[in-house]
Parts: C-alpha cells; sequence; structure tokens
C-alpha cells in the first residue's frame, strides 16, 4: 500500500460555510451541548498575507471552532461581503454547506507541489498566527476542497 500524499492521512477539521455565524454557532452550540465558542476573525491581509487564485486578496472572514473529539474540530466561516475568496466564492456559487476537510501538514510548499503533480489546483494561500494554511481544490478526484495546516 502506498504512503498518503500528504504524508498523513488523520482529519482534524470540517469547514462549514454560514451566511450568519452568530446564529450558527448558536445552533450547533445548542446541538452539541456546549457554549458557543469566541468568534474570530482572520488577519488583514498585512498579517494573514491572504492570496486567492495567486494574487493578493483583502478577504476576511469570521470563524467559529467547536471541538468534535480529541483531534477533530469544526470550523464555521462566514467571509466578507466583497474581496474574492475561496470562501466568498464557493459561499454565492453554493449556498450554506459543507466547505473542506483539512489536514495538519509538514512541508507546505512540497504538499502544495505534489498536490498538483495530482492534478489539484491551488485556490488560496494565507497565514495565521502560528502558521499557515492552504486551500486545494480536489473537487475532480476527491469530489471536495481540501485545506493543508502547517503550524510552527
Amino acid at each position: 500500500m502506498d504512503k498518503p500524499i500528504l504524508g498523513t492521512n488523520l482529519l482534524c477539521q470540517v469547514g462549514i460555510l454560514v451566511q450568519d455565524i452568530e446564529k450558527t454557532s448558536n445552533d450547533w452550540a445548542a446541538f452539541l451541548g456546549v457554549e458557543p465558542p469566541e468568534i474570530q476573525i482572520t488577519g488583514d491581509v498585512q498579517e494573514a498575507r491572504t492570496k486567492y487564485l495567486g494574487s493578493s486578496s483583502e478577504a476576511r472572514a469570521k470563524l467559529a471552532f467547536f471541538h468534535a473529539g480529541p483531534n477533530v474540530d469544526i470550523e464555521l466561516i462566514e467571509p466578507d461581503k466583497n474581496p474574492a475568496s475561496t470562501w466568498r466564492h464557493d459561499l454565492d456559487a453554493n449556498g450554506e454547506g459543507f466547505h473542506h476537510i483539512a489536514f495538519v501538514v509538514k512541508g507546505m510548499k512540497e504538499k502544495i507541489s505534489i498536490c498538483e503533480t495530482k492534478g489539484f489546483k491551488l485556490l488560496q494561500t494565507g497565514e495565521y498566527t502560528g502558521g499557515r494554511y492552504a486551500y486545494i481544490d480536489a473537487n475532480q478526484t476527491l469530489k471536495l476542497a481540501l485545506e493543508l495546516l502547517e503550524n510552527d
């Protein structure tokens, strides 16, 4: 059997796009029997260095994370209204719901390159305190978007 393409097969996150993060966060909290998590806002373009389809983007989003087990989070994402991003594109095109699954990787540039050799397209990259992310379009083969997370 071959090794996993990303060097891991442990899923760490399921991302869901929403129109109203406060309402959806409260609904998930009630469903899970927990308190709603703090809503975070992604960094601005100078901090996050966001790129969408290879170009700098001012895109930002509100995020809420629910721990759904020892190693998996449910991430709610409410993108801002205008700047181009994979979040805004997919919410406008497909409506609310599933967006991605994520894996923690080591060697982000190498993993992106490997994905591209498999025919997966790099959609968006950015940084957060303590690491970086990349969204990969794997819809043709895997029928979804992948998020790669690399923590320092």
